[in-house]
C-alpha cells in the first residue's frame, strides 16, 4: 500500500509518497521539502503536495514530528505549528495514520536500512547482528537517543532521554569545558557538549585556554569555519567534539549493552570526513577493563539521504502491514 510520508522539524517539512508492505518500506518516492515559516499549519503543506502531485493522495500518512509525542495537543519545537492528533484523520483525509517522535522514526530507519545505508566508522567492519540491541546517537539541535531492539521475530524502537546525562570529562581541558559551562548552566549534560550549539561552549573554552579574545560567534558560523578549515581553533574545536561524540556512544553502548551502535543526523553526515581523523575510534573504545569488548562493537553512520521519511513510513509499515 502507499502512504505519505512526512518529517516535520522547525524549519523545514518534508513529503514523500511511500510504498509499504508486509511491516517494511519497499520504496520511497522523491521527496518534497517545505519551509514551515511559508505555511499555516500541516494541514496547508499537506494540501501544497498534494496539489504538486496531481493525483490524489493515499488515504495513509506516517508523520514525524521534532517533538514530545502524547496529549491532545503537540506543540512542536521551534515550529509555530499545533498538531492535534484526533484531528489528523479528518483535517488530512486519510484513514489510518503513525505520529511519531523524529527520533523514534530514526530508529525505525536503522532497524529497516539495507547495508548500503551505513558507512564505517569503528570497530569490525561487518553487518549489525540480526539479535540484539543496537544504540542509535544523534547530535542535532540537541543529543537524540534511541535503542532498536532485534529479536527473531521483529524488532522494537526505545525513544530515550540519554542525551541529558552528565557529561563526563576525560581530561583537564574536558574539565575546562565543565567549567565554563556551568557558569551558565547549573548542570552539564552531555548535549550541552555533544550537540549542534555545543561548538560554541567548546570553542570559547579552548579561547580562554589560549588566553584569545572570546569572539562571540553562533554555532552555524563556527561550524562553517571549522568545516572550510578556515579557523585552526574552529578545528581543534571540530576534534574535541569528536573526541567526546566517540566517547558518549560509547558510554551509551555500555549502559545499552549494545552489540552495534549507529551515529545519526545532519550533523553528522556533515562530519563523516572527519570522524577517522579525530580520534573518535579511539575514545569509543577507551573504557579501562572493557577495552577489548567495546573493540568488538561495529560502530556505523547512517548515510540514508531522508531517514526521517523512510523512519516514520518504516513505523507506519511495522504497525499497519505487519
Amino acid at each position: 500500500m502507499e502512504v505519505v510520508t512526512v518529517d516535520i522539524g522547525g524549519t523545514h517539512a518534508r513529503f514523500a509518497i511511500a510504498e509499504v508492505a508486509d511491516g517494511r518500506v519497499v520504496s520511497l518516492g522523491e521527496p518534497t521539502t517545505h519551509k514551515t515559516a511559508e505555511h499555516a499549519s500541516l494541514q496547508t503543506a499537506w494540501q501544497a503536495f498534494g496539489a504538486a502531485q496531481k493525483r490524489p493522495l493515499p488515504r495513509a500518512a506516517a508523520i514525524a514530528v521534532a517533538s514530545p509525542v502524547g496529549g491532545e495537543v503537540i506543540k512542536l519545537t521551534n515550529n509555530p505549528w499545533i498538531i492535534r492528533p484526533a484531528l489528523i484523520p479528518e483535517r488530512l483525509e486519510v484513514d489510518d495514520y503513525v505520529l511519531i517522535n523524529d527520533f523514534g522514526a530514526i530508529g525505525h530507519a536503522v532497524a529497516q536500512a539495507p547495508d548500503s545505508e551505513f558507512l564505517h566508522l569503528a570497530g569490525p567492519d561487518q553487518p549489525f547482528v540480526e539479535t540484539g540491541v543496537l544504540t542509535v546517537c544523534g547530535p542535532g539541535t540537541g543529543l537524540g537517543v534511541a535503542q532498536v531492539l532485534r529479536t527473531p521475530q521483529r524488532y522494537h524502537v526505545l525513544e530515550t532521554e540519554g542525551g541529558h546525562v552528565d557529561y563526563a570529562p576525560l581530561d583537564g581541558i574536558e574539565d575546562a569545558f565543565v567549567k565554563h559551562l556551568r557558569k551558565k548552566f547549573t548542570r552539564v549534560s552531555t548535549e550541552r557538549i555533544v550537540a549542534g550549539p555545543g561548538i560554541v561552549g567548546i570553542y570559547e573554552t579552548l579561547a580562554e585556554i589560549e588566553n584569545r579574545a572570546i569572539q562571540r560567534l553562533d554555532d552555524k558560523a563556527i561550524w562553517t569555519m571549522a568545516l572550510e578549515g578556515k579557523d585552526s581553533l574552529a578545528l581543534a574545536a571540530l576534534d574535541r567534539f569528536c573526541l567526546s561524540l566517540g566517547a558518549v556512544a560509547g558510554d551509551l553502548a555500555l549502559a545499552h549493552g549494545a552489540k552495534g551502535v549507529v551515529i545519526a543526523g545532519g550533523l553528522g553526515l556533515r562530519l563523516k570526513e572527519h570522524f577517522a581523523r579525530s580520534g573518535f575510534a579511539e575514545r569509543f573504545v577507551a573504557k579501562g577493563r572493557f577495552q577489548q569488548m567495546m573493540a568488538a562493537i561495529p560502530v556505523k553512520l547512517i548515510i540514508h539521504l531522508q531517514p526521517g521519511l523512510y523512519g516514520a513510513a518504516a513505523a507506519f509499515a511495522q504497525e499497519h502491514t505487519s
